[in-house]
């Protein structure tokens, strides 16, 4: 089936010396895995290496089969031009982490435009705004409510939050945060991407990237953690 859609790109892998195998998540199908034989030609014009970036918005025409097997675009083009995400280093290692948190946690074959948009939305904030040292640490949470486990909000009073069931308890049990991590959790639970206060420390954003990979380690079967965490991590220092 012929289809236009735009679509994400959550990661590019050369396979042997030449091809490529892209992976993204699409408006109109969901996720999609896609071949592109000879990439590395200079022949193939409309299917540009540099289109492949992590997480960058594309326009696509495709041949979908829909047989579980890898697809082939016909056309590519960027829907989206970053102004500066690939050549600001916090911000394209910020992409970079979160191209592969998206690779690990999104496994629908099957449209879901609302993950799309707050995607597609939320990447081109980060475009076009320069204060964003909690970026990362709101879409992880927010991106919870499309994966299926975001904290629930009964109960805010209560001075630990309990990771497995995703729940505050009076009590602390031995799957709960202790009450200064409570404590920063309920503060990013309340940040929105436009909140430009200096919320946390460095220290308390260290502390809350750690709670959110490991809330996604206990809800995501088999989530591995992002090789660029280091990368992250240094940037933020």
């Amino acid at each position: 089936m012929q289809i236009k859609t735009q679509a994400i790109v959550l990661s590019a892998i050369k396979y042997q010396e030449k091809s490529l195998i892209v992976k993204c998540f699409t408006q109109s199908d969901g996720l999609k895995s896609y071949f592109i034989p000879s990439a590395f030609s200079s022949k193939k014009s409309n299917q540009k290496i540099a289109y492949f970036q992590p997480l960058n918005i594309l326009e696509i025409e495709a041949n979908h089969k829909n047989k579980g097997t890898l697809e082939h675009f016909k056309e590519v083009k960027l829907a989206y031009n970053y102004q500066n995400i690939n050549t600001d280093i916090v911000k394209s290692s910020m992409v970079l982490f979160l191209s592969e948190v998206l690779h690990n946690s999104i496994f629908e074959e099957e449209k879901n435009e609302n993950l799309f948009s707050f995607i597609e939305t939320s990447l081109m904030w980060l475009d076009t705004h320069d204060t964003i040292s909690n970026f990362h640490l709101i879409f992880l949470l927010q991106l919870t409510k499309f994966l299926g486990f975001y904290p629930q909000m009964q109960e805010t009073e209560a001075a630990y939050f309990e990771m497995i069931d995703g729940v505050f308890s009076p009590f602390q049990g031995t799957s709960c945060l202790n009450e200064h991590e409570t404590l920063l959790l309920k503060k990013l639970i309340n940040l929105r991407f436009e909140d430009t206060q200096k919320n946390f420390h460095k220290e308390e954003r260290q502390v809350l990237l750690k709670i959110l990979l490991d809330y996604y380690s206990i809800h995501l079967q088999g989530f591995k953690r992002p090789n660029s965490l280091e990368v992250l991590k240094e940037i933020f220092s």
